[in-house]
């Protein structure tokens, strides 16, 4: 297999939007598509784990906004 043939691997901003997009939803089937085929599933799992740490740190932090402002 030449080199113009071989799959290219997700760029950073392709694998970020990806995991955006599956954890919202709304990813499309050619990119879930190129994901399942070029991508690497370790690459995607640590994208995930980070998503979800700094999305529950987001809401944490907004929560604890609201409440403080509140007085409760």
């Amino acid at each position: 297999m030449s080199d113009e043939n071989k799959p290219q691997k997700p760029s950073f901003w392709q694998i970020v939007l990806s995991t955006m997009g599956a954890a919202f939803g709304v990813q499309s089937k050619k990119t879930q598509e190129r994901d399942f085929q070029q991508g690497n599933i370790y690459t995607y799992i640590i994208a995930g784990v980070i998503f979800t740490a700094l999305f529950v740190a987001v809401v944490a932090t907004i929560v604890s906004t609201v409440l403080s402002k509140t007085g409760a």
